[in-house]
């Protein structure tokens, strides 16, 4: 009998977090096309986060140098950096460093959405840097470790030239907004131009 009534409190709860959670969205949507948002986020917190259960705006261009993530089993975030024509580069648990389709980027995680670091625009934020330190360094292996030497470290290096531990997604949020001077959204890649759905 206390099963049932488990499941029932749980659903309601879900329910009233999604309910929440897409009213803050919209809040966030429409203050960004104002630019109606202060200046810095809460600490580490991205204005629009990656989200695989609401719907986001898409990315007005495609830019190399730009930063991407999908979901992990919707726990974590794995980030890479755009290359350009449908290919990326990611650091891969292995260690190696590699150029990945967008398929494959994403094949054995649980996201089927691509996101970009945007500006309140749905620009991409881009670093020249990036791309050229995302190309020098592929092919090459690292000391790969979850959370001392991982996708983010990676990323942050490409972006910075810094080999700064960058533990979590959060912790790179934080890092990107102090480094681009601005809020981060994350916004959704079309993926049709590049062969998938």
């Amino acid at each position: 009998m206390a099963l049932p009534l488990l499941w029932l409190g749980s659903a309601a709860l879900g329910a009233v977090w999604l309910a929440d959670e897409g009213q803050r969205r919209k809040k966030v949507a429409r203050n960004r096309v104002l630019k109606d948002m202060p200046t810095k986020g809460a600490k580490g917190q991205a204005r629009l986060t990656p989200s695989e259960w609401f719907h986001s705006q898409s990315v007005k261009r495609v830019q190399p140098g730009m930063l991407v993530c999908c979901h992990v089993f919707g726990v974590i975030e794995h980030t890479g950096i755009w290359l350009g024509d449908g290919m990326l580069a990611e650091l891969h648990g292995s260690g190696l460093v590699r150029p990945v389709s967008v398929k494959r980027f994403l094949a054995g995680r649980s996201g089927s959405k691509v996101f970009v670091a945007c500006d309140h625009q749905r620009m991409p934020l881009v670093s020249e840097q990036a791309l050229a330190r995302a190309g020098e360094s592929l092919f090459q292996y690292r000391d790969y470790d979850l959370f001392d030497n991982n996708c983010h470290r990676y990323v942050w290096h490409c972006i910075s030239g810094k080999p700064q531990r960058v533990s979590s997604f959060s912790r790179l949020n934080q890092l990107l907004e102090d480094f681009f001077g601005q809020g981060i959204y994350w916004d959704q890649l079309p993926l049709e131009p590049f062969g998938e759905e």
